[in-house]
């Protein structure tokens, strides 16, 4: 008889395809996992993995087990969610995904807060890219993901907690010492470095200046330290968010930040869940406690925090599901699709 234990193996050696790394998700020796796996096959009679010493591949067949097996835990997250809404918000297990260029500059705003508020919370954080972070809360490995539109997520339902302008980063050598913003009309495309394709913040950036996919700086990178080190050393410009910006500049006085004068927000930050998913209320506490640390952090007036904070009551209150279409996906996300 097939386990949930099995299943649940299976489902972390196709999402890592690594027997270690899987076994390490699952709190388990590799040997234990490999074991449990072997034993499935043994029963099913079906080959799930090709292993070697080099490589994980799944099977054909393996593709139609995994299906099925994402279903299963899919109908059990659902039993389990029976609990979840009965339980205090923030409490238990939680599974995050968040992107790359959000990650590190918010989870040092929001952990201590979340361990001083939510001591009972057991987080487990993935930082992916967005079509990557989207599949998994789609199939049920990830419970919710924060992400930055525009971006398609019309499969997900959104709770919106912050908007951030980018800002232009160059050399202190290339301005003129009297300018305290820029044009996106006198931003020169051919010296513009941005992240590689596949991160949206590449896209936030193009759409902000209204440029082209075909006019910036070929760098390939995907890390936004690294384009920061090459400004440094002359090599371009770049527009950096308003949260990475102190900490990816604050230590390099040859470097300028400036705003750009073009209508704003240039991204905003959300959460992403599953319509089922049952723990609307883990998602609404986390929203607004992600919204007032961002704005202590920063330093809002208060006038204006409590603005942001009445809207955001009122946008992300248990009646949301009113503002959904009959997929049940917030017609919000349609309005926002990259």
């Amino acid at each position: 008889m097939v386990t949930i234990k099995q299943i649940n193996y299976v489902l972390a050696v196709s999402k890592t395809l690594h027997f270690k790394k899987a076994a390490d998700m699952c709190h388990v020796s590799p040997s234990a996992l490999s074991m449990a796996i072997s034993e499935l096959e043994n029963q099913l009679g079906i080959q799930v993995f090709e292993r070697d010493n080099k490589r994980v591949i799944i099977t054909s067949q393996g593709c139609e087990i995994i299906a099925k097996a994402r279903d299963i835990k899919a109908k059990l997250d659902e039993i389990s969610g029976l609990g979840l809404e009965k339980a205090p918000p923030l409490s238990g297990p939680i599974s995050l995904g968040i992107i790359p260029t959000v990650s590190p500059y918010l989870l040092p705003i929001v952990l201590p807060c979340l361990q001083n508020d939510y001591p009972t919370l057991s987080l487990t954080i993935t930082e992916g890219q967005s079509t990557e972070l989207i599949r998994q809360v789609e199939q049920g490995m990830l419970d919710m993901a924060i992400l930055a539109l525009p971006f398609d997520v019309s499969e997900l339902v959104t709770y919106k907690f912050w908007s951030e302008d980018f800002y232009y980063v160059t050399h202190v050598d290339n301005l003129e010492p009297s300018e305290t913003s820029i044009d996106v009309n006198d931003l020169d495309p051919s010296e513009l470095m941005l992240l590689e394709d596949g991160h949206c913040l590449k896209d936030h950036a193009l759409a902000a200046c209204k440029l082209s996919d075909k006019t910036h700086f070929d760098v390939r990178v995907s890390s936004l330290t690294t384009i920061i080190q090459l400004v440094i050393g002359k090599m371009g410009s770049t527009l950096v968010p308003h949260m990475a910006l102190e900490p990816l500049t604050g230590s390099f006085p040859s470097l300028a930040k400036l705003p750009l004068n073009q209508s704003s927000p240039h991204r905003e930050l959300v959460i992403g869940a599953r319509p089922t998913y049952p723990g609307t209320e883990n998602i609404l506490h986390l929203t607004r406690l992600l919204s007032k640390s961002l704005a202590v952090h920063y330093n809002i007036g208060q006038s204006r925090k409590s603005s942001f904070m009445n809207n955001l009551d009122l946008n992300n209150s248990l009646e949301f599901s009113a503002d959904k279409d009959a997929s049940g996906v917030s017609s919000q996300n349609k309005e926002t699709r990259g």
